[in-house]
Parts: C-alpha cells; structure tokens; sequence
C-alpha cells in the first residue's frame, strides 16, 4: 500500500480530507473513555473498553479487541479520554466499528 500524506489548514478540513479519502459513506464518531479493564479469565487475558458516545448512547465491548486498538484505547484513556472512529456502518453498528480508531485530544 502506498504511503498516503495529507495536508490541511486546520482539525476539520483535515477530517474533511480524510473522510473524503476513505469514501462518502464514511463519517466520524466521537465519544469518551470512561471504563478500561484487562482481566484474567481461564488462563486468558480478556481487554473490556466502556465508551460514550456523544451521538448518544454507550457501549461496552468485552474481548475482540487487538493489541494496536487496545493501545489506542489506552493512549486516549491516560490523556483526555476522547476517541474518534471513522466507519460506513448504518444504524448503530458503527458503535463497535474499530477499523479506523484514533486517539483525540
């Protein structure tokens, strides 16, 4: 895959961009960290993140979560708790769409 760069004056025509590059469908989601546990269960590590969406609502995922997210999740949870995800799903499946996670400040 070639290495893309993108320029921009400011945070929104830079979320403009990139949302243009991904595709129209797409468009960008933001909420809040407020729960981050990694727990033990048979012998295997289990990652959870709780997060509020500022669309409304709240989701809280248990496992499923690999290590690059995990990092992300832990990145936005040490510093201002906010994250962004960019996704195509309808209705509410973009609540647990992780391909395109960022950490916000």
């Amino acid at each position: 895959m070639a290495e893309r760069r993108i320029h921009r004056t400011n945070a929104q025509a830079l979320d403009v961009a990139q949302a243009e590059q991904a595709g129209a469908a797409f468009q960008w989601h933001f909420g809040r960290i407020t729960r981050l546990g990694s727990f033990e269960v048979a012998s295997a590590s289990v990652r959870e993140v709780t997060i509020l969406w500022e669309e409304g609502g709240i989701t809280s995922q248990e496992g499923s979560i690999t290590d690059a997210q995990w990092e992300i999740f832990k990145l936005a949870f040490l510093t201002t708790g906010r994250i962004a995800v960019l996704s195509d799903m309808q209705g509410d499946d973009w609540m647990s769409d992780y391909r395109f996670l960022e950490a916000v400040r």
